[in-house]
């Protein structure tokens, strides 16, 4: 078994804290990861994204030409990173702030109005955790309640922001299940 994702947007989206969850979750669950972050010098509004691979097995390498999945939760990062999917793969969209769908044929395209959810939950910050959440429903590359416990770890000095993640966790994991059912 190996997933692995490159989840990529604006600097400032959190991007790289999204795939750092993911790794460490990962890990937790006894997996062996690989998490190589990428980002432009500007940072915040610069380009920014990650790969993540999570296998039973040891990886063999962090970067990844043909990823099973793509979270692209900007118009450059779909722009660049669609055509990378490998058949059969996943493209996870963030409809809120992209206003295009995908051509393709050969993948699963999931539509994520990842920042509109975030909004609804007075959380304007949490559209990335809405993100995380369906990317691990539509691939269960990990259990959602290891996800919900490194959320709680990585945000214990903020605790009045952590029920408002595990929403935006729990609604985008309802949407990413919803989508492959």
């Amino acid at each position: 078994m190996q997933n692995d994702v490159i989840m990529a947007g604006f600097g400032g989206q959190g991007i790289l804290l999204i795939g750092k969850m993911l790794a460490y979750t990962g890990m937790q669950e006894g997996l062996e990861v690989s998490w190589m972050p990428s980002y432009g010098p500007e940072m915040r509004g610069g380009t920014a994204n990650c790969t993540v691979v999570i296998s039973d097995r040891p990886v063999g390498s962090p970067v990844i030409q043909s990823p099973r999945a793509v979270v692209a939760m900007n118009l450059p990062s779909l722009d660049k990173f669609e055509p990378m999917v490998r058949k059969d793969g996943l493209l996870l969209i963030n409809s809120s702030l992209i206003n295009r769908s995908s051509n393709r044929d050969d993948i699963r395209i999931l539509l994520v109005p990842a920042n509109d959810i975030a909004m609804e939950l007075k959380n304007p910050r949490s559209g990335n955790i809405v993100a995380l959440g369906a990317y691990i429903g539509s691939s269960h590359a990990v259990p959602i309640d290891a996800v919900e416990r490194v959320v709680r770890e990585t945000f214990a000095s903020k605790p009045q922001v952590i029920d408002s993640n595990i929403a935006a966790l729990l609604r985008g994991f309802e949407l990413g299940e919803t989508a492959v059912a």
